[in-house]
């Protein structure tokens, strides 16, 4: 243990004395929180998602979400019926949902039977303060509208009423500021074990390591201890910065904690493995830059993937930094626990299968 924290300690001080390593790793993701904050930080968000319930499943209520699909203003996503909506709402922080209840095809044949004497309503729950509420709801007013006239004429069949369900308000900024701690992470730990590792087997100070009593695993996890350490300073200066000069809902405790230990351990061991695959230290820049710059962009660390198309969703579901991200928004913004460990439990496991990989490719004793 003694020799792990002499060489943790020794590459921190080489690490820090990198004007470079220190920008990116303290002053970036302030500077970005700054930036985007400063652009973004009252704006909503673009894409008005609209999760549904359909409690009946008949012809007429696939007719009603088709019509409302139709609309271009709103994006349905179902909900299974056998969820309780009010706790899903609460639980997923849900600025509106749509429950189409039980029976509405035959209330509206039975409606229209007997001459619009009887209203079917949908419920639309949600908090009424966001403006996607309001919107939802005219969209739906609108459509229910549409094919009350299409059914029946001018009689009204299909209602809109309401049900309030409070949920947390956020900003664009209290998403962003676990995506930038989550990008942190990546860059830090990833882009730096990919060039050190390729440098050293290019130099072949890893055959001078070997003479020493420092052994491989000892060396892996002190360059995975220290990029911890590093990160949760970080991690606290971007957070004291976003809530000082944004007000951001966020919070640290030992579950946001266990993600940054768990991310640097994830991208530690994937700088290592790409590191022992490329052939030297340039060589290692620019495999960290090709594969780390997608993933910065379509792991939601800047932008919801909601508001993504289709195919770029799917593929942000194969990049460990996606999980990361979703995994620090649920822990220190959402208080989603079952979500938070969900996503941690993944960037775990991946952790561990790159770094088995990275240590049985990692040759101790030449190049």
């Amino acid at each position: 243990m003694n020799r792990i924290l002499a060489d943790v300690v020794a590459f921190g001080k080489q690490y820090l004395r990198s004007k470079v390593g220190a920008f990116f790793m303290f002053v970036f993701p302030i500077l970005l929180i700054l930036l985007f904050g400063s652009i973004f930080g009252q704006q909503a968000a673009a894409t008005i998602d609209l999760p549904v319930q359909d409690l009946d499943g008949s012809a007429t209520s696939r007719l009603f979400l088709s019509v409302l699909n139709n609309t271009t203003v709103v994006r349905t996503t179902m909900i299974s019926p056998g969820v309780d909506l009010g706790t899903h709402i609460r639980q997923n922080s849900l600025p509106v949902a749509l429950r189409i209840p039980t029976g509405f095809e035959q209330e509206v044949l039975a409606s229209l039977a007997s001459n619009g004497s009887t209203r079917v309503n949908l419920t639309l729950y949600g908090d009424p303060s966001r403006s996607s509420f309001t919107i939802a709801f005219g969209v739906l007013n609108a459509v229910a509208d549409q094919m009350s006239f299409a059914l029946a004429g001018a009689r009204p069949v299909i209602g809109i009423e309401t049900e309030s369900v409070a949920s947390p308000s956020f900003r664009y900024i209290d998403f962003f500021l676990p995506g930038v701690i989550g990008m942190t992470v990546m860059t830090n730990a990833m882009f730096t074990m990919t060039t050190l590792v390729a440098e050293y087997r290019t130099r072949r100070y890893f055959k001078l390591l070997a003479t020493t009593t420092l052994g491989k695993g000892e060396w892996l996890a002190s360059k995975i201890i220290w990029f911890s350490i590093a990160l949760i300073a970080s991690l606290f200066a971007s957070v004291a910065v976003g809530i000082a000069v944004f007000g951001v809902q966020a919070r640290i405790d030992a579950l946001a904690l266990a993600f940054i230990v768990a991310g640097a351990f994830l991208f530690t061991s994937l700088g290592m493995l790409l590191g022992a695959w490329v052939k030297d230290a340039e060589s290692g820049a620019a495999v960290a830059n090709a594969v780390g710059f997608p993933m910065m962009f379509i792991s939601g660390s800047f932008f919801p993937l909601e508001s993504m198309p289709a195919f770029l969703r799917a593929v942000a579901q194969a990049f460990p930094l996606t999980y990361l991200n979703n995994g620090l928004r649920d822990a220190m913004v959402y208080a989603n626990l079952d979500g938070a460990l969900y996503n941690l439990a993944v960037v775990i496991v991946i952790g561990t299968a790159l770094f088995g990989l990275a240590a049985r490719l990692m040759s101790w004793k030449g190049r």
